[in-house]
């Protein structure tokens, strides 16, 4: 295992639950979202636990950008309350007594204010829960409380923030509410953040990199982008499956509630956004909204067709394939019938057109 002093984050470790048994090697970058994404089961909630030291593994090596919290090898092993991380629980889990300040205030406290590297107010600001600091938490919607964890957790200053499924309990208006703050800590703090999620939706709007795992063990890791789109990954297969595409915004057709962004691959119209022109934008196509055609459609209400080049083809589920395309260097996927792909005499190295619908591109 690499030395320390090194960047990124580093976890080696084992955990044997009789029947069912954990052996995990984690190689995260150290900034940006990490996510762990698997079925139930699969290790995740365990992953964060050994690396929170709530859970003590076996043959360990955890290091977080250069601090060794655990080395076996070396009898090392820091408790939870001397590793300097915040963590957020499916449930917001705040003191029912205390305000929402008194709340944010008590998470303070594990630090001392030289340590400190985000301030109360940083946070609060972060997650714009400034107007509820005198409420209770029963006084809170779901997304609220869920907020005020997240800057409870920050305001202790962390070098790692550690997410189990906090958007779970959360129905999707929630979801939807809470989730534009999380983008926030992702593109405004320095601070890496590993996320639990069997959400293929969270994981493609959130993470820059991806970590599947499948029986306790780790199946793949990687940045997202290509992950998604790995055909020979279960994750790249069924009614979820996409891809994830990073493009800047041009203009917006205020008109017909449109907003016309650019990527590697050419312009794409899409629901209108929130962003001012010449910043980014992370969007996701799904494979079934790619529909495949060997010369540009004309009279079409189709308003995004992008040349492309066919780089695999598989089968998916009954009567489907599912194919990978490249275009301009970055990869989409494209759900077909059998009978289309035959009729298309679709092959590896062909040259096509990918019809993306306006409507159905997500962020």
């Amino acid at each position: 295992m690499s030395a320390a002093g090194s960047a990124g984050i580093l976890a080696r470790f084992k955990v044997d639950f009789g029947s069912f048994a954990v052996d995990a090697d984690l190689r995260l970058p150290g900034r940006g979202i990490s996510a762990l994404f698997g079925h139930s089961g699969s290790g995740k909630t365990t992953c964060l636990r050994v690396l929170a030291g709530l859970e003590r593994a076996h043959d360990a090596y955890i290091e977080i950008n250069g601090e060794v919290w655990q080395d076996d090898a070396r009898k090392l092993f820091l408790p939870t309350h001397k590793r300097a991380l915040g963590y957020v629980f499916q449930e917001a889990n705040l003191f029912p007594h205390m305000d929402v300040q008194r709340n944010l205030e008590y998470g303070m406290r594990r630090i001392t204010p030289a340590q400190r590297r985000v301030s109360l107010e940083q946070a609060i600001s972060l997650l714009d829960i400034a107007h509820l600091r005198q409420r209770k938490p029963d006084r809170l919607s779901g997304g609220e409380r869920q907020r005020v964890a997240i800057a409870r957790a920050l305001a202790t200053s962390p070098r790692i923030l550690l997410m189990d499924e906090p958007l779970s309990a959360l129905d999707n208006r929630r979801k939807a509410e809470i989730m534009p703050y999380l983008e926030r800590l992702h593109d405004e703090l320095d601070i890496p953040v590993v996320y639990v999620s069997h959400s293929p939706d969270e994981v493609t709007r959130l993470a820059d990199h991806l970590v599947l795992l499948e029986g306790g063990k780790v199946a793949a890791s990687g940045p997202t982008d290509q992950l998604l789109t790995r055909l020979d990954l279960d994750i790249a297969h069924g009614d979820a499956a996409g891809a994830l595409v990073e493009a800047v915004v041009l203009a917006h057709d205020l008109a017909f509630h449109l907003t016309r962004a650019e990527f590697a691959g050419g312009q794409l119209w899409l629901p209108q956004q929130d962003v001012v022109p010449g910043h980014s934008l992370r969007i996701r196509i799904q494979a079934r909204d790619v529909s495949l055609s060997l010369v540009p459609q004309q009279d079409t209400s189709i308003l995004n067709i992008v040349p492309v080049r066919l780089t695999g083809i598989v089968d998916d589920t009954a009567g489907q394939v599912m194919v990978g395309l490249d275009a301009g260097g970055v990869r989409l996927l494209s759900r077909v019938t059998r009978k289309s792909a035959t009729s298309l005499h679709l092959e590896v190295g062909q040259k096509l057109y990918a019809q993306i619908k306006g409507v159905a591109i997500l962020r």
